[in-house]
Order: structure tokens, then C-alpha cells, then sequence
């Protein structure tokens, strides 16, 4: 099975992750995309109680669950709570190490943004990462394809210069349209009484008011 894996913290999810996994589902012949909602994210991470009633983020039980509302009602997309059950650091080595276990005839491809090869060689066991996935970088320009190939073109010599070796697994680059909205947005949207209608599922944003999260 052709499986791609989108993480981050979906704190909301919103119609750009849905879009970008739509566009990796199709360019990379997926069988299925599995949204894998993080505990924390290591190079993000946020002051103690951050995620306290009231901090202006939410708990990992409520962006596990709008996840699961946001991708319902298409068999395309499935949630792994593997990170936020493990808790702690949500480290990508450890999720694809347990992914492999849970399913290890699947071909694996990590989707990322193209910023997140600015900071990969920071990752945890990054050469390991590799081995256990083909990272997918998403794309969304007519310039976006070469700047990141010349990102990893210079991630890779950097590397190689630190370590001795190349890196090994070039990732592939997945074409997604430029949406621009963000989870930063959503909340400071609803945080200032604003509609977010159209940014996210209609069933994420009721789950928001009722819940009263960013507000």
C-alpha cells in the first residue's frame, strides 16, 4: 500500500491541509494519506501550559478530534493517533519506526512543506527518517520546484561537508496550489469574532464554537 503521512499540530486543521493532501494523494498515487495530529513538536516547542483553557491553543484531545471531523466524509484520508497517545515530543522517527510495525509491506512518503528542509538536518536521526520514508515536498509555485531542489541541493552538501557521506532518498516533489491560509490565521480570526467560514470545514467550525477554543 501507497501510504503518505501528513503531521503537525492541525491546531485547527484547515482547507489548505486538506487540499495539499488531496494534491499528494493524486500526484503520488496514494492509497491513502494518514493526518497524524503531533503531541508536540519538538522544534516547536511551546512554554509549559501553553495549551491551558484560555492560552489561545488547544488541547491535543480537541485538535485530534477536529482532525477527525475535517476528514470524515473522505475515505481518502484516515487519523493516527499514534503521537499524541505516545505523548511527550512527537519525533518523526519514532511515528514512521511504529508505522513500519504496524504496517511494514506499505511504501511510505513523508509530506512536508519545502521550509521544512531548512531545518530537517536538525531532526532527530534525519538519515534514519529517509530510510523509513521518500520525503514529499509540496510545492506551489512555477519557481517553487527549483527553489527547493536547490534547498536540498544545499542541505545535502552541508551534510555531506559535516559528515563524510551523502544523504541517500532524494525526496520527490509534489505540485500543490498555492492556498493562502494558515492555522495562525484561523485562530486570531476567531479570536477577534470573525468568521472563519470557508477557512475550515463547516464541521471543524462548529466543533470550535461549541467548544469555545481561540476565543
Amino acid at each position: 500500500m501507497r501510504t503518505g503521512i501528513l503531521g503537525g499540530t492541525f491546531d485547527p486543521p484547515h482547507v489548505g491541509h486538506l487540499l495539499a493532501a488531496s494534491d499528494a494523494y493524486e500526484s503520488l498515487e496514494l492509497d491513502r494519506v494518514v493526518f497524524v495530529p503531533a503531541a508536540q513538536q519538538p522544534l516547536k516547542a511551546l512554554p509549559k501550559g501553553l495549551e491551558a483553557p484560555g492560552s489561545g491553543r488547544a488541547s491535543a484531545p480537541d485538535r485530534l478530534e477536529m482532525v477527525r471531523l475535517a476528514i470524515a466524509d473522505d475515505e481518502r484520508f484516515e487519523l493516527s493517533a499514534i503521537e499524541i497517545d505516545r505523548g511527550g515530543l512527537s519525533y518523526t522517527v519514532d511515528t514512521l519506526s511504529e508505522l513500519a510495525e504496524q504496517s511494514p509491506g506499505d511504501t511510505r512518503f513523508l509530506l512536508v512543506g519545502a521550509d521544512v528542509l531548512g531545518t530537517f538536518a536538525k531532526w532527530r536521526q534525519p538519515e534514519r527518517v529517509l530510510e523509513l520514508a521518500t520525503l514529499a515536498v509540496f510545492t506551489r509555485s512555477v519557481r517553487d520546484p527549483g527553489d527547493a531542489q536547490a534547498s536540498w541541493n544545499r542541505l545535502a552538501a552541508q551534510w555531506e561537508s559535516t559528515h563524510g557521506h551523502a544523504l541517500a532518498h532524494a525526496p520527490v516533489f509534489v505540485e500543490s496550489r498555492r492556498v493562502d491560509v494558515s492555522s495562525t490565521e484561523v485562530r486570531e480570526r476567531v479570536a477577534g469574532g470573525r468568521s472563519i467560514h470557508g477557512f475550515v470545514p463547516d464541521a471543524v467550525a462548529r466543533y470550535i464554537a461549541t467548544r469555545r477554543l481561540y476565543s
